[in-house]
């Protein structure tokens, strides 16, 4: 086989091994806005007080030495400045804030692949919810929320990139 060919198909291989796509298949996403709200009259925002994201000592969700609180925040803000808002605490139009829950412990029904059946079965839930608030009247303009399976002991690279996607997704159904 000629060398070009060669090369050309390890080029190939390692460029489609690097598409290999995360599962996002489960990710679901809703939002919903006040109608009397404009928000493309929002310029500017400031973030409300720190992250709530529940800890996860044992590393069963969040890799070790993977700081979910501040990728969320720079995945919201880059959503934002995409949109022509930024950052100004001292007199922002709009409030952000955000917040995960995680529940180890939900039950849901899978297909046993032995038995073709629905059982019901441990499938650890979290979500990521998000709000815009009026800085003025404090009223919550826009809330979203991504719920999705949790996959334990994930790399850093398919937390990021689920994350990266649940908060891209969110940020499709904030009205123009």
């Amino acid at each position: 086989m000629n060398r070009k060919y060669v090369f050309l198909f390890v080029t190939v291989v390692m460029l489609l091994s690097g598409c290999a796509s995360v599962p996002t298949k489960d990710i679901r996403v809703d939002a919903q806005a006040n109608p009397q709200a404009n928000l493309s009259g929002y310029k500017t925002y400031a973030w409300a007080g720190s992250a709530a994201i529940v800890n996860d000592e044992y590393g069963q969700w969040e890799p070790p030495a993977f700081d979910a609180d501040a990728e969320i925040r720079y995945l919201i803000d880059r959503e934002l400045r995409k949109r022509g808002m930024s950052e100004n605490s001292t007199d922002p139009d709009m409030i952000v804030a955000f917040a995960a829950g995680i529940d180890m412990d939900a039950l849901g029904l899978k297909v046993d692949p032995e038995t073709k059946m629905d059982m019901l079965t441990n499938v650890p839930q979290g979500a990521l919810v998000v709000a815009f608030a009026d800085s003025q009247s404090g009223f919550v303009i826009w809330l979203g929320a991504a719920i999705a399976e949790i996959q334990e002991s994930p790399d850093t690279q398919t937390v990021k990139a689920r994350l990266d996607y649940a908060v891209t997704q969110l940020f499709k159904k904030v009205p123009k």
